[in-house]
């Protein structure tokens, strides 16, 4: 197992520039990267990182609504979905993470019903899982709740992986997101062992003295701000409620040797770029106390 990180809290610090991201990654010990949809697909930098060899390149990122009930909006992220896995395929990427896309039909007022997307997901990542096979690239599921998903939960991914049977089909676990949905990430760890391609290093802290105050419903975005009324917010591995020993342990045991890619999306260590990266090191220097 190695320690990877995802770009995105990089760009958004103002580090827009793979070769730039890669370098200080490479200087400071992560194995490999992530790589957010704010950098541009660009072969020739994409080759010259992998070239240079100091850094690998794990997975492409893109989760996006799919399903849009705005059609141009849905061709459009697909169109852009499957870019990435022709191009993940051209320079030897082998993972591409993204959602599942979700139809209005899931959704109706406070009510949130991801079976009544399963047909319309499922015909969509047939699709897909035929051209990642075409192209020798796996398809990672995130279970992000945000962003166009219904791979939310176990049940949702027992329901999925039995209506797409596809060897390039899997999970890019995030127990973070489980954190706040009141699950366990650990035995699932090891009950979806086969379909575990990739993992997010991403933290939850449950706020309960907001959470009594406001109540579970009560669920505003943690997406690029943090309000002083939520509940539940992201954390740096080490900063949360998750044990991090008994998931690598875990990961251990079902033998997974691929990388643990750090989603950093901690408000505590947020704003400047110096911040962004010294949130980095203190998420890596606590997971590979248990590698």
């Amino acid at each position: 197992m190695k320690v990877g990180l995802l770009t995105n809290s990089l760009a958004w610090a103002g580090m827009k520039e793979l070769r730039e991201i890669a370098a200080w990654a490479a200087a400071h010990g992560f194995a490999d990267l992530e790589v957010g949809p704010s950098i541009p697909l660009d072969e020739r930098v994409f080759n010259e990182v992998l070239e240079e060899g100091g850094i690998g390149i794990s997975a492409l990122i893109y989760c996006r609504n799919f399903l849009s009930e705005n059609p141009q909006e849905a061709a459009e992220h697909q169109r852009n979905l499957k870019e990435r896995l022709v191009f993940a395929h051209q320079v030897g990427i082998q993972k591409v993470v993204c959602s599942t896309g979700v139809t209005p039909a899931s959704f109706n007022g406070m009510r949130f019903d991801p079976e009544k997307s399963v047909a319309a997901v499922a015909e969509f990542l047939q699709g897909l899982a035929d051209l990642a096979e075409a192209q020798q690239v796996k398809i990672c599921i995130e279970n992000c709740p945000m962003m166009g998903n219904i791979a939310i939960s176990p049940y949702m991914w027992e329901i999925l992986f039995d209506k797409v049977r596809s060897d390039y089909l899997g999970l890019a676990f995030d127990p973070s997101h489980m954190v706040w949905q009141f699950m366990s990430p650990y035995e699932n760890i090891i009950k979806f062992r086969e379909k575990i391609f990739h993992v997010h290093g991403k933290d939850t802290e449950v706020l309960y003295d907001n959470l009594n105050r406001v109540g579970i419903l009560h669920n505003i975005t943690t997406e690029g701000h943090f309000y002083p009324q939520q509940w539940w917010r992201h954390r740096l591995p080490g900063l949360g409620d998750l044990d991090w020993n008994k998931i690598v342990a875990n990961l251990d045991e079902i033998g997974y040797t691929g990388v643990i890619s750090i989603e950093h999306e901690d408000p505590v260590w947020e704003g400047t770029l110096e911040k962004v990266q010294q949130g980095l090191l203190k998420a890596k220097n606590h997971i590979e106390s248990f590698l």
